[in-house]
C-alpha cells in the first residue's frame, strides 16, 4: 500500500514495483516498501531496486512500510540503506517511515537509531522521519544537511538531546512534532534550550515545534528565545496553544520580522486572534489561525492534531 508522500525533495514519489518501465533515475523520488500485505519482503523488493535502477543518478529515496511496523526494530531495513552509500552517490534526500495512516498509526511505528544514515551520507541535504518509539540521534557532525523533520505523536527527548548537541552548519529548517506523554513524547523545553538559545544551528532560518501538549510552554520559551531573531518562519502549530502562549508571544521578543508565523489548530479566542493580527499583519506577517478548536476550559481536555 502506498505511503502519504506525493513528492519529496520537489520530485514526484514513485513506487518501485520491480516490473514496467522504470523512470530516469534522477527524475523522481523512489519509494521502496515490502512486508506486510505484499508479495514480497522488503529485503527481496530492495535487491531487485538494486539490480534495476542506476543507483548512482537517484536523488531521493524513500522508504516505505516493511513488515510488522509496529513491533520491529528496523535498524536492519536502515541498514541496507547505510550499506549501500558507496553506490547511491547521488543521494540528497531520505525519507524513513512513509507509512500511511490505513497502514499503522504514526504511534505504533517503531523508529531506530538513524544516526548511522546520516553519517553514511555526509552529502545528503534533506532527512525525514515518521515514527516514534525508539527513534534517537547521536549527536554527529554533518556539514550538508540543511531539512531536518521528524514527525511523531511522541518524541523522544533523546532526539531533541542528539540533535542539540550536534554540529549542523547548514541546516535551515527543522521540525520536530513532539507529541504526548502517552506515546513516548517526554521533550521538555530544558531539552530544547541549546536550540533556543541560537547557539546550536547558525543558519536556522525555520523552526517547527509542533504538535505538543505543552504547545502554551514552548511557546513562552520561544517568546524569549534568541533564535527567533535569526529566524523567517516560526512554525507552534498543531498543538494546544491557547491564550496563555500567544499573550507570551506578544509580550517577548519582536516577531515582525517574521515572514510566516503556523499557529494553525489551536485553542485561541476570537479576542486573542484578533490581538495577533493586529500586532503582526501590519508589519507585512502571514499568521495562520486556521482550525481553532473550542477551548475546553481545561487544559487536560485540549488534544493535538496528531496523537496515534
Amino acid at each position: 500500500m502506498p505511503g502519504d508522500l506525493a513528492t519529496f525533495h520537489g520530485l514526484p514519489v514513485v513506487d518501485f514495483t520491480g516490473g514496467g518501465d522504470l523512470h530516469e533515475a534522477a527524475s523522481v523520488a523512489w519509494r521502496v516498501s515490502g512486508g506486510g500485505d505484499r508479495d514480497q519482503s522488503f529485503e527481496e523488493t530492495w535487491q531487485q531496486f538494486l539490480q534495476a535502477v542506476d543507483l548512482a543518478g537517484v536523488r531521493a529515496l524513500v522508504f516505505g512500510g516493511w513488515a510488522d511496523t509496529y513491533e520491529f526494530d528496523p535498524a536492519p531495513i536502515l541498514d541496507l540503506a547505510v550499506a549501500t552509500a558507496d553506490r547511491l552517490t547521488g543521494l540528497r534526500a531520505f525519507h524513513f517511515g512513509d507509512i500511511s495512516y490505513k497502514e499503522s498509526d504514526i504511534s505504533w511505528i517503531r523508529q531506530t537509531d538513524v544516526t548511522p544514515l546520516l553519517r553514511a551520507y555526509p552529502l545528503l541535504e534533506r532527512f525525514e522521519a515518521r515514527g516514534g518509539p525508539g527513534m534517537a540521534v547521536s549527536p554527529l557532525r554533518h556539514t550538508s544537511l540543511q531539512y531536518l523533520e521528524f514527525e511523531s505523536a511522541g518524541l523522544p527527548a533523546q532526539v531533541a538531546r542528539g540533535l542539540c548537541a550536534s554540529e549542523l552548519p547548514a541546516l535551515k529548517e527543522l521540525e520536530l512534532w513532539l507529541g504526548v506523554r502517552k506515546y513516548g513524547g517526554d521533550t521538555t523545553v530544558a531539552d530544547l534550550a541549546a536550540l533556543l538559545s541560537g547557539e546550536s544551528f547558525p543558519a536556522l532560518r525555520h523552526l517547527g515545534l509542533l504538535n505538543s501538549k505543552r504547545q502554551d510552554e514552548i511557546a513562552t520559551a520561544a517568546a524569549e528565545a534568541p533564535v527567533v531573531a535569526q529566524l523567517r518562519s516560526l512554525a507552534l502549530s498543531m498543538g494546544t496553544l491557547s491564550d496563555t502562549g500567544a499573550a507570551a508571544l506578544l509580550s517577548g521578543r519582536s516577531l515582525t520580522h517574521l515572514k510566516w508565523l503556523d499557529l494553525q489548530h489551536h485553542y485561541l479566542s476570537a479576542a486573542m486572534m484578533r490581538r495577533l493580527r493586529d500586532a503582526l499583519e501590519p508589519s507585512g506577517v502571514e499568521i495562520d489561525l486556521s482550525h481553532g478548536r473550542q477551548d475546553p476550559g481545561d487544559s487536560k481536555r485540549r488534544y493535538v492534531a496528531l496523537s496515534r
